[in-house]
């Protein structure tokens, strides 16, 4: 029988996201704090910067380390004492912004600079990050996080009370929310608002006590094969369709796109600022790209909700998908897709966390799921080739290869003998 078995209760930290109905009295306290933040952004990253500078040419001039000029720390509470001793002169409008808003951006900060030093010295896997760079009011989306004062949804469940904002009216009903709250099954870490695609939204960081439940087929395995004819073909047999919602939506966006290119925009090198009918006409392209992106997630979410809560066990191709989007001829596509998006759905929905190369649980299967290498379609292997019941861990250090002449010029091409799998089970 079909039935959800509840264990023990589980503490995890959930995003409630609404979006806001505000006025204009309110978007323009909103921007105060948006634009606070950068404010103390920026002034924090000139600050180590000059020190950095500083220091760098010292040594150039051949001045011992101990006689440099001394670094300035640039953690969260290192860069807030400096801040409040300096603000009255740097910012003497700041009694009229919460100091949440100069928080978010010292935060931003000081996680940019960790980060980037993590990646320098290889403390911090993955692709090289960058110095951080300065904010500037056109190119940067405007944000600001609050973690302390009255944060709470109202008994209306139709608006929310922020620090220094007031009531806020919401688009929608945050009864989800309300009813945890009322309970007491859920405390608000922090509410953060955010413009996107031309609307503001507010995203309140929840810890939720809640029950943790099986799935329908706790001892089903199931293999998952990505595509762009066919989003998902499952073992079962089962084909979800890929939607293609910027295909649908490329005939709007190409003549939105060709208005905005005819106003007057902004130029650098000129000094030129850009017109009101092309700020109107790059919002408007703007929001045609934010529909797509919340069509495309909305449909992932389903999909990978409706498989967390059917199967045990999901094994899905491990694709470089970087390196995919390289090939001109299908990168539009793959990048509609969401491959990226939907194995990461995939991963938090069923409790387990990306680990380090050799700790997470990729396994090696024999067969492949694409089948391209005897040129069948897609659906074809996933049905009638893979047998889940042959995934075994990959042997050794890493896996075998073998390799095959090229066509041209004796190269030779490296080829896996199973395709890495990534399985999510739950525990």
């Amino acid at each position: 029988m079909l039935g959800v078995a509840v264990r023990e209760r589980l503490g995890v930290v959930q995003a409630y996201r609404f979006a806001l109905d505000l006025t204009p009295r309110q978007e323009r306290a909103v921007l105060a704090h948006a634009g606070a933040a950068r404010v103390a952004h920026n002034w924090a990253l000139a600050r180590v910067k000059t020190v950095m500078d500083q220091r760098a040419a010292e040594r150039s001039y051949g001045i011992p380390d101990e006689q440099l000029t001394p670094t300035v720390g640039w953690s969260l509470p290192a860069l807030r004492r400096a801040w409040n001793q300096a603000k009255a002169d740097v910012a003497p409008w700041w009694a009229e912004c919460s100091k949440e808003a100069f928080n978010t951006g010292l935060d931003a900060l000081a996680r940019a600079l960790t980060n980037w030093s993590d990646s320098s010295t290889g403390k911090r896997a993955g692709r090289r990050v960058g110095f951080p760079r300065f904010k500037s009011r056109r190119r940067s989306t405007p944000s600001v996080r609050f973690t302390t004062g009255a944060i709470r949804v109202e008994p209306d469940r139709r608006h929310v009370v922020l620090p220094r904002l007031g009531r806020l009216k919401l688009h929608e009903s945050a009864r989800k929310l309300a009813r945890r709250l009322e309970a007491g099954t859920a405390r608000v870490l922090s509410a953060t608002v955010r413009r996107d695609g031309g609307r503001w939204f507010v995203a309140f960081c929840v810890d939720v006590d809640r029950a943790a439940r099986t799935p329908h087929q706790p001892q089903v395995v199931v293999g998952m094969d990505l595509g762009v004819k066919h989003l998902a073909v499952l073992s079962t047999g089962e084909m979800e369709p890929n939607p293609r919602h910027l295909d649908a939506a490329a005939r709007r966006m190409r003549r939105l796109a060709r208005r905005a290119s005819r106003r007057v925009g902004p130029d650098r090198r000129t000094g030129r600022r850009a017109s009101k009918r092309w700020e109107r006409a790059r919002v408007r392209l703007g929001r045609a790209h934010a529909r797509v992106g919340n069509l495309r997630r909305d449909g992932l979410h389903k999909l990978t909700s409706r498989l967390a809560r059917e199967y045990g066990t999901l094994v899905v191709e491990d694709l470089n998908v970087a390196g995919m989007l390289a090939n001109r001829r299908l990168a539009r596509s793959i990048a509609d897709a969401g491959f990226a998006e939907l194995r990461r759905q995939l991963a938090y929905k069923t409790g387990e966390e990306w680990r380090a190369a050799g700790g997470r649980p990729v396994v090696s299967v024999l067969e492949n799921l694409l089948g391209l290498r005897r040129g069948e379609n897609q659906t074809r292997p996933v049905r009638a080739h893979l047998h889940l019941h042959h995934v075994r861990p990959r042997p050794g250090p890493g896996p075998q290869r073998r390799t095959e002449p090229g066509r041209a010029g004796g190269h030779r091409r490296r080829e896996w003998l199973g395709d890495a799998k990534r399985t999510w089970s739950r525990p």
